[in-house]
Protein backbone atom coordinates (compact mmCIF):
# COMPACT_ATOMS: atom_id res chain seq x y z
CA UNK A 1 0.00 0.00 0.00
CA UNK A 2 1.46 3.62 -0.86
CA UNK A 3 0.82 6.00 1.70
CA UNK A 4 0.42 9.47 1.08
CA UNK A 5 1.54 12.20 2.97
CA UNK A 6 -0.02 15.51 3.68
CA UNK A 7 1.48 18.56 3.14
CA UNK A 8 1.74 20.17 6.29
CA UNK A 9 0.82 24.10 6.32
CA UNK A 10 3.56 26.29 7.24
CA UNK A 11 2.09 29.24 9.64
CA UNK A 12 1.80 32.37 7.49
CA UNK A 13 3.14 35.20 10.45
CA UNK A 14 2.88 38.20 7.98
CA UNK A 15 1.14 40.93 9.00
CA UNK A 16 -0.84 42.31 6.15
CA UNK A 17 -0.17 45.67 6.03
CA UNK A 18 -3.20 46.67 2.77
CA UNK A 19 -6.10 47.47 5.39
CA UNK A 20 -3.47 49.79 7.28
CA UNK A 21 -2.75 51.19 3.93
CA UNK A 22 -6.37 52.13 3.20
CA UNK A 23 -7.16 54.02 6.48
CA UNK A 24 -4.01 56.42 6.16
CA UNK A 25 -5.21 57.08 2.60
CA UNK A 26 -8.66 57.83 3.74
CA UNK A 27 -7.22 60.64 6.74
CA UNK A 28 -5.25 61.71 4.29
CA UNK A 29 -7.99 62.97 1.88
CA UNK A 30 -10.05 64.13 5.03
CA UNK A 31 -6.77 66.19 6.13
CA UNK A 32 -6.89 67.45 2.66
CA UNK A 33 -10.24 68.70 2.45
CA UNK A 34 -10.06 69.99 5.96
CA UNK A 35 -7.04 72.03 5.96
CA UNK A 36 -8.10 74.72 4.02
CA UNK A 37 -11.45 75.13 5.82
CA UNK A 38 -8.89 76.01 8.81
CA UNK A 39 -7.74 79.17 7.64
CA UNK A 40 -8.44 82.36 9.65
CA UNK A 41 -8.82 85.55 8.50
CA UNK A 42 -11.34 88.68 8.23
CA UNK A 43 -15.33 87.51 8.36
CA UNK A 44 -16.64 88.62 5.07
CA UNK A 45 -19.64 87.85 3.26
CA UNK A 46 -18.36 86.11 0.10
CA UNK A 47 -20.99 86.36 -2.93
CA UNK A 48 -21.75 83.29 -4.67
CA UNK A 49 -20.84 82.15 -7.67
CA UNK A 50 -21.32 78.90 -9.83
CA UNK A 51 -17.69 78.18 -11.15
CA UNK A 52 -14.83 75.80 -11.48
CA UNK A 53 -12.34 75.57 -9.05
CA UNK A 54 -8.79 77.11 -9.48
CA UNK A 55 -5.45 74.88 -9.73
CA UNK A 56 -3.82 75.71 -6.69
CA UNK A 57 -1.73 72.54 -6.23
CA UNK A 58 1.51 74.18 -6.85
CA UNK A 59 2.02 76.63 -4.13
CA UNK A 60 -0.46 78.56 -1.67
CA UNK A 61 -2.08 81.59 -3.42
CA UNK A 62 -1.59 84.95 -1.54
CA UNK A 63 -5.17 86.23 -0.58
CA UNK A 64 -6.04 89.77 -0.19
CA UNK A 65 -9.34 90.97 1.42
CA UNK A 66 -12.03 93.93 0.62
CA UNK A 67 -13.78 94.25 3.97
CA UNK A 68 -17.42 96.12 3.57
CA UNK A 69 -16.18 99.09 4.29
CA UNK A 70 -13.51 98.90 2.08
CA UNK A 71 -10.68 97.72 4.43
CA UNK A 72 -7.48 96.39 2.87
CA UNK A 73 -6.16 92.96 4.29
CA UNK A 74 -3.47 90.72 3.21
CA UNK A 75 -2.44 87.53 4.61
CA UNK A 76 1.65 87.82 4.04
CA UNK A 77 3.93 90.23 5.36
CA UNK A 78 1.90 90.87 8.96
CA UNK A 79 -1.07 90.11 10.87
CA UNK A 80 -3.93 89.16 8.43
CA UNK A 81 -6.44 90.83 10.91
CA UNK A 82 -5.08 94.27 10.77
CA UNK A 83 -5.80 96.45 7.91
CA UNK A 84 -3.38 97.84 5.90
CA UNK A 85 -3.21 100.85 3.30
CA UNK A 86 -3.40 100.35 -0.73
CA UNK A 87 0.47 101.39 -0.73
CA UNK A 88 1.71 98.69 1.66
CA UNK A 89 -0.35 95.86 -0.38
CA UNK A 90 0.89 97.00 -4.01
CA UNK A 91 4.61 97.29 -1.99
CA UNK A 92 4.00 93.41 -0.29
CA UNK A 93 2.83 91.88 -3.78
CA UNK A 94 5.58 93.12 -5.57
CA UNK A 95 8.10 91.37 -3.54
CA UNK A 96 6.32 88.15 -3.42
CA UNK A 97 6.05 88.22 -7.16
CA UNK A 98 9.33 89.43 -7.49
CA UNK A 99 10.71 86.26 -5.99
CA UNK A 100 8.11 83.93 -7.29
CA UNK A 101 6.58 85.75 -10.65
CA UNK A 102 4.08 82.55 -11.02
CA UNK A 103 2.19 83.13 -7.22
CA UNK A 104 -1.44 82.77 -7.45
CA UNK A 105 -3.07 85.83 -6.16
CA UNK A 106 -6.82 85.93 -4.58
CA UNK A 107 -9.05 88.68 -3.84
CA UNK A 108 -11.67 87.98 -1.49
CA UNK A 109 -14.38 90.91 -1.47
CA UNK A 110 -17.00 90.96 0.77
CA UNK A 111 -21.34 90.77 -0.73
CA UNK A 112 -21.45 94.65 0.75
CA UNK A 113 -18.20 96.38 -0.82
CA UNK A 114 -18.31 98.78 -3.31
CA UNK A 115 -17.32 97.02 -6.68
CA UNK A 116 -15.14 100.50 -7.54
CA UNK A 117 -13.47 99.25 -4.19
CA UNK A 118 -12.58 95.68 -5.75
CA UNK A 119 -11.80 97.39 -9.33
CA UNK A 120 -9.38 99.24 -7.36
CA UNK A 121 -7.67 96.35 -5.62
CA UNK A 122 -7.45 94.49 -8.81
CA UNK A 123 -5.72 97.45 -10.42
CA UNK A 124 -3.87 98.11 -7.76
CA UNK A 125 -2.49 94.16 -8.10
CA UNK A 126 -1.59 94.72 -11.78
CA UNK A 127 0.62 97.48 -11.27
CA UNK A 128 2.27 95.00 -8.63
CA UNK A 129 3.27 93.12 -11.56
CA UNK A 130 0.23 90.14 -10.77
CA UNK A 131 -0.42 88.98 -14.53
CA UNK A 132 -3.64 87.31 -13.30
CA UNK A 133 -6.11 87.46 -10.20
CA UNK A 134 -8.71 85.25 -9.08
CA UNK A 135 -11.63 86.03 -7.28
CA UNK A 136 -12.50 83.88 -4.21
CA UNK A 137 -16.68 82.90 -3.86
CA UNK A 138 -19.01 80.76 -1.73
Amino acid sequence: MIRRHKKKRKLNADINVVPYIDVMMVLLVIFMITAPMLTQGVNVELPKASAEPVDDSDNEPVIVTVDAEGRYYIDVGGDPKVPVEAEVVEERVAKILASNPRKMLLVRGDRNVDYDKVVQLMVLLQQAGAPSVGLVTE
